[in-house]
């Protein structure tokens, strides 16, 4: 009989032990995701593997990608130049899944036709830890038959997978309504020329520039940036300086960034300059820096340098604050003050056509 634990319910330690000796049973796990509900097995483990394809549906030859527990374990699983490398960098952790030369250290079941695997490091807590603690790549494949769509909920998973699909499951961890993601984004860098195989929520031109085209995707896109980067701060302040004409989605950008701590009631500040939110610290679970003030600066009406002295923007730029600033072309000399207390990150927003935009993503001193 299947074992069914909540989120709501049990503790995450307790669903990460769980967990982790179903996985090391060869079981087959129902689990949340930062997409869609995933389906976990040991990929090192070739009969617990067969039990997955066999739930999926799944032809031999078609590849099925796995989560790694980091990027520092990326080569003990698949082959990796500089040049992959630093691509890899700018989009793991995240709604990415790369393609690489496999070195056959999980199941060769797993793998394409030609020896390739799809490799994830996920942007989402639950993931991450029971990786770490397991110290073993599981599959990252959504919970469906092959040709059917992914699912979101497990009320809707139990209704439409058959009794005898059902049968082959032995743990489900209910993390209740999942937000409506796409499954991943795949890259295939296994040439010189990226080649997109699947567009997911983040759509990628190339490694710095990220395509959208509705503010539902802006925001998507602002969300996994903004995770990204948060704990890349050396114990420094994070800044985000947004540059872009009028109507380019600066504030959705915002409302998407403000979503990784739970603040949902954004508005544009241009009439008062700036607004200031407190976070939530309890609900704040990835990522070693730990943010205590949201502050969102609209820059569009200073006009005058001196107008940047009563902007408290010496009071923001304190350890624990995330900072965002529309309109980041205005900065002048303000700019050298963030350069040397911060970590600053230049996001340049430009209008494609009347739908798409391009989203541009620049480190400090780039």
């Amino acid at each position: 009989m299947t074992k069914t634990l909540s989120l709501l319910e049990k503790s995450k330690k307790t669903v990460i032990n769980e967990t982790r000796k179903v996985l090391a049973q060869g079981g087959l796990v129902v689990f949340p995701s930062d997409t869609v509900y995933g389906l976990l097995v040991d990929a090192t483990n070739e009969n617990a593997v067969k039990k997955l394809i066999r739930f999926k549906n799944r032809p031999h030859g078609k590849a099925i990608s796995v989560f790694i527990p980091d990027l520092n374990n990326l080569h003990q699983y698949v082959q990796v130049d500089h040049r992959q490398d630093k691509i890899i960098r700018t989009l793991l952790p995240g709604p990415f899944t790369v393609i690489l030369k496999s070195k056959h250290q999980t199941s060769k079941l797993l793998e394409s036709e030609n020896g390739t695997l799809g490799v994830r490091v996920p942007f989402y807590p639950l993931i991450f830890d029971l990786l770490n603690i397991y110290q073993k790549p599981a599959t990252a494949t959504s919970a469906n038959i092959g040709g059917r769509s992914p699912h979101y909920s497990i009320d809707s998973l139990l209704k439409y997978i058959p009794q005898e699909k059902q049968n082959l499951i032995d743990l489900i961890v209910d993390g209740g309504k999942l937000t409506r993601n796409k499954p991943s984004t795949i890259v295939d860098l296994t040439n010189p020329k990226i080649k997109v195989l699947r567009r997911g929520d983040v759509e990628l031109k190339n490694p710095t520039t990220y395509i959208s085209q509705s503010a539902k995707q802006t925001q998507k896109i602002a969300c996994f940036l903004v995770g990204k980067y948060q704990s890349k701060t050396d114990g420094k302040p994070l800044v985000f300086i947004i540059q872009g004409d009028l109507g380019v989605g600066k504030t959705e950008f915002v409302k998407g960034a403000a979503t990784n701590f739970q603040i949902t009631n954004i508005i544009s500040p241009t009439f008062v300059v700036y607004y200031e939110y407190e976070i939530n610290t309890g609900k704040l679970e990835f990522g070693t820096q730990k943010f205590y003030k949201f502050i969102h600066y609209d820059l569009y009406n200073i006009e005058d340098a001196e107008e940047f002295r009563y902007l408290g923007l010496d009071e923001a730029l304190k350890d624990g604050s995330i900072v965002f600033i529309e309109w980041g072309e205005k900065l002048g000399e303000e700019y050298k003050k963030i350069k040397k207390q911060a970590k600053a990150i230049y996001i340049t927003i430009k209008h494609i056509d009347r739908q798409t935009r391009e989203i541009h993503v620049a480190e400090q001193g780039v």
